[in-house]
């Protein structure tokens, strides 16, 4: 299953450099199941991810930025579900 990824950010706040190297993460991660990430201009603060049309994350909403980790398991749980992502997988244990 292949998918789109969006990613939208503020121009005003200077999120490109954050935007694309999320862009960079996730096509790395997922060479085979993406067929595109998009970087699209926004303003207001707006930082939102989502995957063929369904947010993942939103800056306001969800609070802050993504952790990596956090993001590649919402990703793949839509476009590879079942897919192991190594260490992206194991929480800590401690907790």
């Amino acid at each position: 299953m292949a998918g789109r990824v969006t990613i939208e950010y503020c121009t005003r706040c200077n999120w490109l450099a954050r935007a694309a190297w999320v862009a960079q993460e996730l096509l790395t991660t997922f060479a085979a199941e993406l067929d595109e990430v998009a970087l699209v201009p926004g303003t207001g603060g707006v930082f939102r991810i989502g995957v063929d049309g369904e947010r993942v994350w939103d800056r306001r909403s969800d609070g802050g930025f993504p952790d990596p980790a956090e993001l590649k398991r919402m990703v793949r749980d839509r476009v590879a579900p079942g897919r192991d992502l190594g260490h992206a997988d194991r929480r800590d244990e401690t907790s």
